[in-house]
């Protein structure tokens, strides 16, 4: 990961993990809304839905050991390290995402049974087989090496692990190439967000299929998710919101006048929220 890549995701995280908070809470991920999108509930309530209908997509009941890249403030490695009763280890490029992960760890008790560390996720500082589940939810898409970090994934896990991995995608390419305004619709997302590029689904199965990850599933939950900017939209414009903005700095201020980027690429199929899981 390029220097200059590796400082804009970390200020970005650094300015505006705190506002997110705020006004949504620990978890930094999509929200599930049922197969259809149909489904009216609490924001919040969603995000758990989302992990709790990851759990299920990928038939995993239980844990040890986990490793959560790309950890945010702890959400998922908190909620994990409780449901199963389960070390967890999150990394993050923000030193202030690790700093308030381990904060909240010592609040909800679970500082014996969790670390968080700032860390690159193409050279992870583990060992090999180190972890029996790899949670990746939504830190893909900052990748700047697709393969090399689902390679480091796949070395970190144990044998008979299971890797979950889920990203910001685009459309699949093989019956049509990416128009010259859908990439422009991307460069813009790229742009905002700290993005080096986003990949298509069966790009990331191929990938997947080298390692080699047995088991292989894959699955687009576009419809289920894409409500959730609706709902990111109508909370960042609050006046606490508005203000939390103005006191973040600019990256966070474009990036929530940028919502509507995400809304727009879901609404016209360019956007998708891939799903891959697989065991070593």
């Amino acid at each position: 990961m390029s220097s200059t890549l590796y400082q804009q995701i970390q200020q970005f995280y650094d300015a505006s993990s705190g506002l997110w908070e705020q006004i949504w809470g620990e978890h930094m991920h999509h929200g599930y809304y049922g197969p259809t999108g149909n489904q009216r509930k609490d924001r919040r309530l969603a995000q758990i839905d989302l992990i709790e209908e990851l759990l299920k997509w990928s038939e995993v009941k239980g844990a040890e050991n986990i490793l959560d890249v790309g950890c945010g403030i702890g959400g998922s490695s908190l909620y994990l390290a409780e449901k199963f009763g389960a070390k967890a280890t999150g990394i993050t490029l923000s030193p202030v995402q690790a700093a308030r992960a381990t904060e909240r760890a010592s609040a909800a008790n679970l500082n014996t049974r969790t670390q968080f560390l700032v860390a690159n996720a193409q050279e992870m500082p583990f060992a090999d087989n180190s972890f029996d589940l790899v949670w990746s939810l939504e830190s893909g898409e900052h990748m700047p090496d697709k393969t090399k970090f689902l390679q480091e994934c796949y070395r970190v896990l144990k044998p008979g692990g299971t890797l979950i991995m889920v990203t910001w995608c685009h459309r699949p390419t093989d019956k049509k190439a990416l128009t010259a305004d859908e990439q422009k619709h991307l460069e813009d997302i790229y742009r905002v967000y700290c993005l080096p590029y986003v990949m298509s689904l069966p790009e990331y199965e191929a990938i997947a299929r080298q390692l080699p990850l047995n088991n292989i599933r894959t699955a687009d939950w576009s419809t289920a998710v894409a409500p959730f900017w609706n709902r990111v939209i109508d909370s960042a414009f609050t006046p606490q919101a508005v203000l939390g903005l103005l006191l973040s700095g600019w990256s966070t201020i474009q990036g929530a006048l940028s919502l509507g980027l995400m809304r727009r690429g879901y609404e016209r199929g360019l956007i998708k929220f891939g799903l891959v899981c697989g065991n070593k």
